[in-house]
């Protein structure tokens, strides 16, 4: 049983009236409902649905939407199984879904996600991008962006790079720069307090309107960063006019947005034009509320607005220049261990001409050669590693590079059969048996490529990724 605090139930009282309320509570203690998002091919889908089937996971696509599923068995194990550490789904509530649906950016678009961690919406603007063009993601939390930059790993992306600074500060680095943007931005919750009981501990509203105030500067700075004719998504996971509406009735008053139309598959009811005894501007209207209990998930607040007219444009920061560049597969700081991967592995030259490469120290690496922002220095991470370099100026594949080049591999990939096998390699131990010729491996079971090794007299010592050994796996 989740308690309501007294706040809570006063504020969603006096401003959503007393029928909400009762089915507010109801629903928060209702059971929870999981979704994953799946993408790919229809043949992929059913592929990874079907093997999903032998972990006792069902699946119900929702109407509409081709990427959402509702879990309808198997929620305890929907986060333990090889699919999910690989990648090849990600769990994530249906409403939490709709900002980027909604945002909708296309391949080879600029687009920034202002408030991006854990990763759930970069990682589907990534997808919906087809891992290509430029996406920045910006979180200033460095924990958070521990698990955006896990998140980001663990499904290979390749068309991304994080930046860690305060997202209302960052149009002195972009003006008039991004095609779309995302403003998925922090609030008071009250959306997902289904999820997180916790929220009613410390809920108020002085709290909520702290809240808002960095909210309006996040979606300020959005507007700023924007090109004048692109598009901008607000969202929200809480219920308050202070942190939705009146956002947008402001921004409305002094900036040059204007609110756009969209549809939705779901159940949803229109923006509120009027806050206590202030009229709202009426195109409020075209904003989205999505209740909770009609949909089976989390309370979201989601508006579409272009930008369309120019903005004051601001001094540019300065940033250390801290010597990062881009290199091209034909650079000779970098075409020779292109060349050992290549050779290794029987990887086509046309493959990896597809990505610009950067070294750091000894790691190497690699985003899609579109990826169009030369300037470096804001950036913490850029693209994913493509691999190392040893002592001996050898070239080592990064397991999550192997897993980006299945199916363009010919030579030197060990299927592993056994099950007993799987675990060890998943645990990254080492296989104790002769696996000839020696040197590096690329390890695929079950047509999925899950990473790299190293053939040796010992056995076949695993190099899966020690971020992805933390969690339990079901085998």
């Amino acid at each position: 049983m989740i308690p309501i605090s007294d706040n809570i139930s006063e504020y969603i009282k006096s401003v959503l009236g007393e029928e909400y309320l009762n089915k507010f509570k109801e629903y928060i203690n209702s059971g929870y409902s999981s979704y994953v998002r799946i993408t790919g091919e229809q043949s992929e889908k059913d592929f990874l649905i079907n093997n999903l089937k032998n972990y006792g996971i069902k699946l119900e696509q929702i109407p509409g939407l081709s990427f959402a599923y509702k879990i309808i068995e198997g929620q305890q194990t929907i986060g333990k199984t090889l699919e999910h550490a690989l990648g090849k789904y990600y769990i994530q509530s249906l409403s939490s879904m709709i900002p980027a649906y909604v945002l909708n950016p296309l391949p080879g678009e600029k687009v920034l996600d202002l408030c991006a961690a854990p990763g759930s919406k970069t990682t589907q603007l990534a997808s919906l991008m087809n891992n290509t063009g430029t996406l920045i993601a910006n979180e200033p939390n460095l924990q958070r962006v521990k698990a955006l930059i896990y998140n980001l790993d663990r499904l290979s992306f390749v068309n991304l790079a994080v930046i860690k600074d305060k997202g209302e500060l960052l149009s002195k680095f972009y003006e008039n720069y991004f095609d779309k943007i995302l403003v998925d931005a922090p609030c008071s919750a009250l959306g997902i307090i289904q999820k997180k009981g916790e929220v009613s501990n410390w809920w108020n509203l002085e709290q909520a309107e702290k809240i808002a105030e960095l909210q309006f500067r996040l979606l300020l700075s959005a507007v700023k960063m924007a090109k004048v004719g692109t598009e901008i998504v607000y969202s929200t996971c809480t219920l308050t006019l202070e942190e939705n509406e009146v956002i947008l009735n402001k921004v409305l008053k002094k900036y040059p947005v204007q609110l756009m139309e969209f549809e939705l598959p779901l159940q949803t009811h229109e923006g509120f034009v009027k806050y206590g005894d202030e009229e709202l501007n009426p195109e409020i209207r075209k904003s989205k509320r999505i209740i909770p209990w009609e949909i089976n998930s989390e309370g979201f607040f989601v508006a579409k607005l272009r930008k369309t007219g120019d903005t004051e444009a601001m001094k540019r920061a300065e940033i250390k220049d801290r010597g990062h560049v881009f290199l091209s597969s034909n650079s000779s700081k970098i075409k020779k261990y292109l060349n050992d991967i290549k050779e290794h592995f029987g990887i086509e030259e046309n493959i990896l001409n597809k990505y610009k490469y950067l070294r750091k120290n000894n790691d190497i690496f690699f985003i899609n050669a579109d990826w169009d922002e030369e300037d470096l220095n804001p950036f913490m991470r850029v693209g994913i590693k493509f691999g190392n370099i040893d002592n001996k100026d050898n070239a080592h594949l990064y397991s999550n590079a192997a897993s980006l080049f299945e199916n363009k591999v010919s030579s030197n990939v060990i299927e592993l059969i056994e099950m007993n096998d799987l675990k060890i390699y998943m645990n990254g131990g080492t296989i104790k048996r002769e696996f000839v010729p020696f040197g590096q491996k690329i390890i695929k079971y079950k047509n999925y490529f899950i990473g790299t090794a190293v053939a040796s007299k010992d056995g076949l010592k695993s190099r899966f990724p020690r971020a992805m050994r933390t969690g339990e796996i079901i085998l």
